[in-house]
């Protein structure tokens, strides 16, 4: 495990997560983020792993994870299980707003597509 500090989600960044969440969902309020720390290989080519702050919400049957990976750079995606998991096709974000929103769009798509699959 790395020693390397990755700083901890700002309140700026907390406060844009909060603000997707309710635009995305209307009651926005009502969903709680949880912060956390995850262990990353953030370069998988090395066995190192990297303790990375983390914010962490469900809606639904689904969970979302952000990762903060350095100061201004995040990974993300979301999971119906540990088999379920997918992310937005975009392997890192330097802006939390396009972050946050690419993986509510990119969830959203995928549950419309789910949908339609099963009708």
């Amino acid at each position: 495990m790395t020693m390397e500090s990755i700083p901890d989600f700002t309140e700026t960044e907390l406060w844009t997560i909060k603000e997707a969440l309710k635009e995305r969902y209307r009651y926005g309020n009502q969903v709680e983020i949880q912060l956390a720390d995850s262990e990353l290989r953030l370069n998988p080519d090395e066995p190192v792993i990297t303790l990375c702050p983390t914010v962490f919400w469900q809606v639904d049957d689904v969970s979302f994870v952000i990762f903060k990976t350095t100061s201004n750079q995040y990974r993300c995606q979301f999971f119906y299980s540990a088999k379920e998991q997918f992310g937005t096709g975009i392997e890192k974000f330097d802006n939390i707003a396009e972050c946050v929103t690419t993986l509510l769009q990119v969830q959203a798509d995928h549950a419309g597509k789910k949908n339609l699959e099963s009708d």
